[in-house]
């Protein structure tokens, strides 16, 4: 890997031990919590010690988190808040008032109803395509006039890939900025800023922390500028910045990333093969099948697994599909992603009013447990389909 070359080791060695801390005054190798609000001046002058002053703006504990997660990403910095929508709520508020937007059609529907907000509140304009083809991605930017065009790859929830390079091409070529929803392809197998993304997000409540016992956000920026300034202005004046014990769970959360990704990618892989010709499954969304319209660039852009993320169409309706999400035993019926227990969700359930997301469709996030018992599991629940 290109970034071993940096410190001399792989990544997944340097995450796993916290980019190699070590405790200066005991040699501790498990990094502290500092919970303090506020932080002394020097007497003598007045001056701060190590820069910080109020935790509002910064502290040691998310200091190193953010150090961490910089290095992970290969950016020239890292900005953790306090959830994923307020980060991606932050970046947008950079925008200026009319500026115009561009964005999958199908992606989280947090997002998307932000995006929608913005064009009813603030006179913005946006533009939605059909990830799933690169000229509706060019046709719907703007030449001198799109402020961002913001991409997931994978698309939530059903899983097109967009190709980042290409995107990237096309964003930069009409003045705009790339930015990249990496939450179900974090950077353990996607490397959006080295494909040309200028500002990668994470959900780091999920896939980064991985143990669904925090909300947390992250923005990674290629270069630090204009941008980045503005990002650290709207994050203290809005107060949404990531507290120390949420950063030090993120820390110990991220030591394990590469373990549990590839445990959740070979789950859901053979998850996805055993049920793509299941005759209650319509079709099954996994970018990881050769079958996946778009595998090859799913295959050249996420090359440390395609991940625990997948979804199913079920036949008949949305009753089966809400069936199959009531009938599990080792799938919990439950939002979220990302974590090391697996999930299943009827998704139109939960999206907000601007879901195109088809009624029948279930998602699931494939943990770390026995693959056997999750597909004995989900064999059930589709055997559990009522009758029509």
């Amino acid at each position: 890997d290109e970034r071993a070359m940096t410190t001399g080791y792989a990544p997944s060695t340097r995450l796993a031990q916290a980019a190699h801390f070590v405790e200066e005054e005991t040699g501790a190798l498990v990094p502290g919590i500092q919970p303090s609000t506020t932080f002394a001046r020097r007497h003598e002058d007045y001056e701060l010690r190590n820069g910080y002053c109020y935790s509002r703006i910064t502290g040691p504990t998310l200091d190193h988190a953010e150090k961490v997660l910089s290095e992970l990403d290969e950016a020239a910095g890292s900005l953790l808040f306090c959830s994923g929508m307020s980060a991606i709520a932050g970046l947008l508020e950079t925008l200026d008032t009319g500026s115009h937007m561009a964005a999958p059609e199908i992606m989280y529907h947090g997002t998307a109803t932000w995006m929608h907000r913005l064009v009813e509140k603030r006179g913005m304009e946006a533009t939605f395509f059909d990830g799933s083809k690169h000229e509706e991605l060019v046709a719907a930017l703007r030449p001198g006039a799109t402020r961002i065009l913001w991409i997931e790859s994978p698309t939530n929830p059903d899983w097109q890939v967009i190709d980042i390079e290409a995107a990237a091409k096309a964003a930069h070529e009409a003045g705009a900025l790339l930015a990249v929803d990496c939450t179900a392809s974090p950077p353990c197998t996607t490397m959006a800023l080295r494909l040309g993304a200028d500002v990668v997000f994470h959900s780091a409540t999920k896939y980064l922390n991985g143990h669904s016992d925090l909300t947390a956000g992250v923005l990674s920026v290629r270069e630090k500028g204009p941008l980045w300034e503005e990002l650290v202005f709207v994050r203290t004046l809005q107060g949404t910045i990531l507290g120390a014990f949420e950063a030090w769970l993120l820390v110990r959360g991220l030591r394990t990333l590469f373990l549990r990704f590839e445990r959740a990618s070979e789950n859901a892989m053979a998850i996805a093969k055993r049920f793509q010709d299941h005759p209650a499954v319509e079709r099954v969304m996994y970018p990881g099948l050769p079958s996946h319209p778009l595998h090859d660039v799913a295959r050249k852009q996420m090359t440390g697994g395609f991940g625990g993320m997948l979804s199913m169409t079920i036949k008949g309706g949305e009753a089966a599909a809400r069936a199959v999400a009531c009938a599990t035993r080792v799938f919990h019926p439950a939002t979220s992603l990302g974590g090391v227990e697996s999930l299943i969700e009827h998704r139109k359930s939960v999206e907000g009013p601007y879901s195109v997301v088809e009624p029948h469709l279930i998602r699931l996030s494939v943990g770390i447990e026995n693959v056997a018992d999750l597909i004995g599991d989900l064999e059930q629940a589709l055997a559990a389909i009522p009758a029509e």
